[in-house]
């Protein structure tokens, strides 16, 4: 009886050792443990593009280049990256992802405080050596990272590959200036914001009475018009390489009204490198900032600026910056404390 006894309290033991171990595995969690959850994936860009072999302008310039070159008896230099037509790209509008953010720019250097006029160059004062948006440490100027503007009717407003402005934005103020086109139809790429137009009037006077006679190549873009002359780029040459050459829209100067591409009355090398070496451009580089142009990409800048040089290439910011930027020999990114690559 005994011995029964004995192996019945083993069993029992045994059992109820196997509950007391079951129940310690099936324990819950302690209070305030924390699960690491994976990782979510990171939104996908292209790598920042190398420095640009063509420019921001386009088949639009060079067609009108073209045209007057015909009328002249000049013909355009072979070569030329931008010579393709300008037929909407239906395919090339899927290539385009620029991730773009849609909530407001961190102000670039409180330049978002500036006004609507020429006096607005006062911004410089308050720009500062910028944050880690606006040019610190890390910041490339690159389509990765994409912030809309907060002020874009300011006359300082930072257009860029970083900064764009918001969609569908049509300047309040265009006007027809009254100078010179290489082309005689009236169309929209004759336009200006008012108070630019009328400083490129001056400045065309001044130019005249220096014995250099200037003309309009290319003004006011919408963003339509870009769209489609950048799914052009896409559909020809991919979206790399397109945004070497090419502005993405909402992010071309020229649909801030603020800006005009110029050439020589006669329309020979327009919106093409050997402009540099024209006279007109010469009398540029040395008085547009009396009247409150920069050359916008200038030499050796492309790193910064995003573009190759364009000595046609003349944005109206007011005689204060202008005045600033061009004795410094410096860019509009670097005014606003963006001195940082486009490209590592």
């Amino acid at each position: 009886m005994r011995k029964y006894m004995i192996t019945f309290a083993a069993a029992v033991l045994i059992v109820a050792g196997g509950y007391w171990a079951l129940g310690k595995n099936h324990a819950p969690a302690a209070d305030g443990a924390v699960v690491e959850k994976p990782p979510a994936l990171a939104q996908q860009h292209s790598q920042p593009s190398p420095s640009p072999v063509v420019g921001e302008d386009d088949d639009e310039d060079k067609a009108s280049a073209d045209s007057a070159k015909r009328q002249t008896g000049d013909t355009l230099t072979s070569g030329s990256a931008d010579k393709q037509g300008e037929t909407p790209n239906q395919a090339g509008s899927g290539a385009m992802n620029t991730g773009a953010k849609t909530q407001q720019a961190a102000k670039p250097a409180q330049n978002a405080s500036a006004g609507k006029s020429s006096s607005t160059g006062n911004a410089a004062s308050e720009a500062g050596s910028g944050t880690s948006k606006t040019g610190g440490k890390g910041f490339i100027n690159s389509y990765s990272v994409e912030h809309v503007v907060s002020n874009p009717e300011s006359i300082a407003v930072l257009v860029n590959k970083t900064y764009r402005l918001p969609a569908g934005y049509v300047p309040p103020d265009l006007v027809y200036p009254n100078v010179p086109f290489i082309f005689s139809e009236k169309a929209d790429k004759r336009k200006m914001r008012k108070e630019a137009a009328t400083a490129l009037e001056k400045l065309f006077d001044a130019a005249k009475n220096d014995g250099v006679q200037l003309a309009g190549v290319s003004g006011y873009r919408s963003e339509s018009r870009q769209k489609t002359l950048y799914n052009n780029y896409v559909k020809r040459d991919g979206v790399k390489a397109a945004d070497t050459y090419s502005a993405r829209p909402g992010h071309s100067e020229h649909q801030t009204g603020l800006t005009i591409d110029v050439s020589g009355i006669t329309g020979k090398c327009a919106a093409e490198s050997c402009f540099a070496g024209t006279k007109e451009a010469k009398w540029l580089a040395k008085h547009a900032h009396e009247y409150g142009f920069i050359i916008r990409y200038p030499e050796g800048k492309a790193s910064i600026t995003g573009y190759k040089y364009e000595p046609w290439h003349l944005r109206y910011v007011g005689a204060k910056i202008a005045n600033e930027v061009t004795s410094r020999h410096i860019t509009l990114e670097q005014y606003f404390g963006q001195a940082v690559p486009v490209s590592k």
